[in-house]
Formats: C-alpha cells, sequence, structure tokens
C-alpha cells in the first residue's frame, strides 16, 4: 500500500486542521502588515485579494512607469512620501515617528543611508542599533509604508561630507563622486556589504523596497560623465532590481538624466514646479512626474536665522504639485536631530556649518510634535484616500527637570594625561591623515596641536575649521576662514603654543568637497618661519574617551576654572525619563554629553538655544551629565519642555 492510500488516522487528521488554522492567522497577519497604499482621486485603489504570501502568488512587476503613470502590479500608483532618517532619530521613536506618517496619509517612506556612519573605518561596517537600517526598513513595512531607499554613495543631507567617510581624503590625490579609482574601490566594496542587506528588502523578494535612488543631485555637481552610470551598473550587479530614481534641483536637472532610469525634482515654489515638469517633458518624455524632494522648510546654519515657511504656503504649493499630476515626497517630514558631530557645513562665499537640530520646520518637530503643516497635510491627504486615516498617535510627554549645578570638572589641560599618547611629527598633520583608528585617520571632534615657541610675532596658517591659540594655558584668540593671523605677544623662555582646532562639518554640497580636510592644513608659521616638532592629540570624544577619566581625575568646580575644561554633573530621575530640553544659558560653547552620548553641539551666536534630549536615553535614577565648554560656563544646565530654535526667524 503506497503512502497515499493509507488510511487517514485522527492524529494527522488533527495535524491538518492545526496547520490550515495557523496558515490562517500567518495570512492575516501578513495582510495586516502588507505595505497599502492609496491614489489620488480618480487613481485605482490598490488590494492584493490573492497576494500574499510567497507560496500563494509571487510580486511580479513592482514599480513602474506607464505613460504619465506609476505602476505597481496592475493599478495606478501615486507616490505620496515622507523622508525621515533613522539616524537622527532614537531607535526607540522611530514606530512613533512613522505611525504619524502614517496618519497624515503618506503612503510611502524615503530614507538616505550615510556612508560615513556606517563604515567608520576602511573595511569595518556598522549597522548596530540607531544605524540598523534593516530594522528601520522592515518596521516601514509593518507600519504599512512602502519605501525608496537612497543609498548614495553621496546623500548630501546636511551632514559631514555629504555622508562620505572622511579616511577617503587620506588619498591627497582622490576625487569624490567620480570614477577616479581611489573612489569607485571603496563605493564598490561599501555597496557590496550595503546591497547584500537591501536586496532581500526589495518588493520582489517581498521586501517594501519599492525604488532606489541612484546617487543625489549629481547634475548639479557633474565632474564626470562616467560617474552616474558606474553608480547604476554597481546598483544593478549587486542585485537591485526595483525601478531606479534620480533626482536634481533645478540647477543640475539638465545634467542629472540617464538612460533608463527615472528622472525626478526637488524644488519648493510654484514656479520652479511649472519649470522643471516642462524640462522634463523634453529630457525623457511622456513619464510620470515626481518631485522627490518638496523642501518644507529649511536647515539653520550657527549665527543666522531660524528658518521657517508658513503652513499655508506648503499646503497651496502641495496640492499644486498633485494637481499638475505629479507624485511627492515631503523633505523633511520629521528631520530629527544632527546627534554627536555629523552635522554638515555650506561654503560658497563664507563658511556655514550646520545646527545641532535638524527640525527643518518640518512637518512633524525634532521632537516629533504636530504642527499646523501637519493638520493642513492630514486633511489634503485625507481627501484623497478613499478610506478613513488612522488616528495620529498620542504626543510623547516632555517635562522641565531642576536645573543641576556641575560638582566636578577637569581642564582640558590636565586631562591630557589621561589620554592615548598624542602623535609626534616634525610638520603638522590633518585631521583625517593621523596615525590613529587603525590607519583611518581622525573623522569628527577636535584636535589639539602643540610645539615650543621662544619668541612673540605673528602666526599665521590655514586652520580648518576653528583653532583657538593659547600660550601655555591662556588664551590669545582664534583662526578660521576670516581670522588667518594672530599676535603672540612677548615671552620669556621655554613656552608651549597649542592650537585647539575643531571641524565643525564638512562641507555636504557644492563642488569643494575634494578640499574638506580639517586641522592644520600644511606648515604655521610663526614671523613667516614654520613652526616644527608638533605633539597633535586626537580628541574624538568617543564614548570611550570619558571612560579614561577615573574618579580621581576629577576636582570640584573652581571659582575661576581654566578653560577648556570638561564639567561633570548629576540628573536624578524619579520616575520613567521623559524627552526634555537642555539649556546652557551663561554657557558659550562646546558639546553636550549624556551616559555616554554626545547630544551635539551648542553655541550661543544661536539660532538654536536648546538640545534635544530624548528620554529613553536617560535612564531612571541618576544620569551622567558632561559638558565641554570652550570658553565661559554658566552657573547651572537649565532644562525646558519646550525647544528654543532663535527669536530671529526668516521665511524661506
Amino acid at each position: 500500500m503506497t503512502p497515499w492510500s493509507a488510511p487517514r488516522r485522527p492524529c494527522r487528521a488533527l495535524g491538518l486542521v492545526l496547520l490550515v488554522v495557523l496558515g490562517f492567522l500567518v495570512l492575516r497577519r501578513y495582510l495586516r502588515l502588507e505595505p497599502g497604499s492609496f491614489g489620488q482621486e480618480g487613481a485605482q485603489r490598490l488590494h492584493w485579494p490573492g497576494l500574499l504570501t510567497p507560496w500563494l502568488r509571487h510580486r511580479q512587476s513592482g514599480l513602474r512607469t506607464e505613460g504619465q503613470n506609476f505602476m505597481l502590479e496592475d493599478s495606478t500608483f501615486w507616490i505620496f512620501g515622507g523622508s525621515v532618517h533613522y539616524f537622527r532619530v532614537p531607535r526607540a521613536y522611530w514606530r512613533d515617528r512613522l505611525l504619524k506618517m502614517k496618519a497624515c496619509g503618506l503612503n510611502t517612506l524615503t530614507t538616505y543611508v550615510p556612508w560615513n556612519l556606517h563604515e567608520p573605518q576602511r573595511g569595518t561596517f556598522d549597522f548596530s542599533g540607531n544605524l540598523d537600517l534593516e530594522a528601520f526598513v522592515r518596521l516601514a513595512a509593518e507600519v504599512g509604508l512602502w519605501v525608496i531607499l537612497r543609498p548614495g554613495p553621496y546623500i548630501c543631507s546636511e551632514i559631514d561630507l555629504g555622508g562620505l567617510p572622511s579616511w577617503l581624503l587620506r588619498d591627497s590625490g582622490m576625487r569624490l563622486r567620480t570614477t577616479y579609482k581611489g573612489f569607485t574601490e571603496a563605493v564598490d566594496l561599501y555597496f557590496d556589504h550595503l546591497m547584500a542587506r537591501v536586496v532581500p528588502l526589495q518588493y520582489k523578494h517581498g521586501g517594501p523596497i519599492i525604488a532606489v535612488q541612484v546617487e543625489n543631485e549629481y547634475g548639479s555637481y557633474n565632474k564626470d560623465p562616467a560617474y552616474l552610470p558606474y553608480v547604476k551598473k554597481a546598483l544593478e550587479d549587486r542585485g537591485i532590481v526595483e525601478l531606479l530614481l534620480t533626482s536634481d534641483n533645478k540647477d543640475g536637472l539638465s545634467n542629472g538624466v540617464i538612460d533608463g532610469v527615472l528622472a525626478t525634482i526637488n524644488l519648493q515654489s510654484q514656479d520652479d514646479l511649472q519649470l522643471l515638469t516642462m524640462f522634463l517633458l523634453s529630457a525623457q518624455g511622456v513619464q510620470p512626474k515626481m518631485v522627490m524632494e518638496y523642501w518644507t522648510g529649511w536647515f539653520d546654519s550657527w549665527g543666522g536665522p531660524h528658518n521657517i515657511l508658513d503652513s499655508s504656503e506648503v499646503l497651496k504649493t502641495v496640492s499644486a504639485i498633485i494637481h499638475a499630476g505629479s507624485s511627492i515626497n515631503l523633505y523633511m517630514f520629521h528631520g530629527g536631530t544632527n546627534f554627536g558631530f555629523m552635522s554638515g557645513a555650506m561654503h560658497f562665499h563664507d563658511y556655514k556649518s550646520d545646527v545641532t537640530s535638524y527640525d527643518y520646520d518640518a512637518v512633524l518637530t525634532e521632537a516629533g510634535d504636530y504642527t499646523a503643516k501637519y493638520a493642513k497635510l492630514r486633511g489634503l491627504f485625507g481627501s484623497m484616500s478613499g478610506s478613513p486615516l488612522p488616528p495620529p498617535p498620542e504626543l510623547l510627554p516632555k517635562t522641565a527637570y531642576e536645573s543641576l549645578r556641575p560638582a566636578l570638572y577637569l581642564s582640558l589641560w590636565d586631562a591630557l594625561q589621561y589620554m592615548e599618547s598624542p602623535t609626534t611629527s616634525e610638520k603638522p598633520i590633518n585631521m583625517e591623515n593621523l596615525p590613529v583608528n587603525n590607519g583611518n585617520g581622525q573623522s569628527f571632534g577636535y584636535t589639539l596641536y602643540e610645539t615650543a615657541i621662544g619668541s612673540p610675532g605673528v602666526l599665521r596658517g590655514l586652520v580648518r575649521d576653528r583653532g583657538q591659540v593659547f600660550v601655555n594655558t591662556v588664551y590669545l584668540g582664534f583662526l578660521d576662514y576670516e581670522r588667518k593671523e594672530i599676535v603672540i605677544p612677548l615671552i620669556q623662555g621655554y613656552t608651549v603654543l597649542r592650537i585647539l582646532v575643531e571641524n565643525c562639518g564638512r562641507v555636504n554640497y557644492g563642488h569643494n568637497i575634494d578640499d574638506q580636510r580639517k586641522g592644520l592644513i600644511g606648515n604655521i608659521y610663526l614671523n613667516k618661519i614654520p613652526l616644527k616638532n608638533f605633539k597633535i592629540y586626537s580628541l574624538e570624544m568617543k564614548k570611550s574617551f570619558f571612560q579614561r577619566f577615573g574618579s580621581s581625575a576629577w576636582n570640584l568646580v573652581p571659582e575661576a576654572p581654566v578653560f577648556p575644561a570638561f564639567f561633570l554633573g548629576a540628573l536624578p530621575v524619579a520616575l520613567s525619563p521623559l524627552d526634555t530640553f537642555m539649556k546652557l544659558e551663561g554657557w558659550e560653547k562646546g558639546v553636550v554629553f549624556i551616559n555616554g552620548r554626545n547630544l551635539g553641539r551648542y553655541w550661543n551666536v544661536g539660532p538654536q538655544e536648546t538640545l534635544y534630549l530624548p528620554g529613553v536615553w536617560l535612564d531612571q535614577g541618576i544620569n551622567q551629565v558632561i559638558v565641554f565648554e570652550e570658553k565661559a560656563a554658566g552657573p547651572v544646565i537649565q532644562f525646558t519642555d519646550t525647544p528654543h530654535l532663535g527669536r530671529n526667524q526668516y521665511i524661506h
């Protein structure tokens, strides 16, 4: 008797019933988690009646173009997207931000992938914790969002060097964003690792990624006609099979179009929309129109105004974009924070570094709160959804903790004894070429240069970006892009000249990204004679940096502290920790660390006046607060439940 004709046993029948029930439960969960979509009035609503598991139906077509429409399988599809960057949002809050996106009526998440954070040293990769790209993409699918991935390798994004790792600049002949061999070899290694993670998350493999961008705004850079085709092939050779896109602003669109890739546009004004849609038609014929970045606000620079964009203007422009038959992505939907030293800079006429907050005057605030833009856009997208939108999640509570007074203090000069041995060199070495981090140089933070001098005179040299000058421990002033020389007063005998140089952020956009080496660049001269025999300390201020300071290193805060210095205090949290904002009134310029995490820079030149402190980064009990202050400490550190982004506002 064959197995197929054997009598059915009761236990086998029961097993079959259980298998059917289990299959039903799995299918129901899959249906619930499957990213949904909705279109504009007149567009078909996308349903998946039979999909839905790999053994019932395979995904086939993916997102594609058909005339002036996007199609997803057999249905017309409108992309209503929003940008959220996982690396700018505490991981514990990812779900909150994405649920708020879904409740606003959007159907697609877009995110950049920062190469410099994922490969901090050549061949060493980090996709853990807040950098877990795969977990972020899977969470988007669970919430019900499709994903457009923008992996670079260059991303701009107001991040240091546009997301390119600084160790690339160890090569004196480096030509970034070209087919220069030193660059493409590094990209190939990075893409080998990154795409192995991305490929399984594509739509045709059962994931939520429906499109992938080829580089970012290359048309405005345009230094190598072979570069975009190289990136396109690099993606395809590694298994990227979804729709490919480019995106460019009006300055670069004419040079950013490549065969086989859909061109999209970045803009903020309706005037640009009219001009650029006409260009798209002439450049690539009848294709779906897509505004990849509609700028909902703008970023801020230290010493400048806080940029805002009126919510009524946003609603008017978004409505016009959709009425013109274009899909849209809101950049940013939620900006988040440039935690640590990740923020970039702009340098056209003047060098301007970006503030720590990436609030961007976006649809959600830096802390994830709703704005007038959110309410108006939810009304707009809700009117086109064809079904009620999910309710917006409750806001996360905020609090104002009691002010704390730092109890302990350690001057930078006393701290040097606890640091790793300095590099000794006849001539200054720029930050990127220091022999640290396994031969990858220094990426972020400060670098201290010391040498002996025996006479007064004029000190002159190239300092990038801001160098405080000391004789022994006496502060004399600083050198930067505008102040290129400083007078050293009459001194007696052996004297230590110290220059503390800060990388304030490498330029993230423009044609001068190849020239973003930091620290002392070339020789520094006293009375036109090059100084020699330097000790160079790498002060990256990573978490391990502070672990070198034992309890015996700290002293009580003196009446007249010597600067720069570290200040140590304790923040007690009795109940469950909540979000708050730190206000350093009376302090001048520096960096704050909470339980070893770098919250970012503060500076009294504004416009940013508070630092966002996520409650999920606090512990119930005692929390360690360390402030590195360059010049002047206030008596206390204050907390508020409301952010302050500057009184001077500019309508962008």
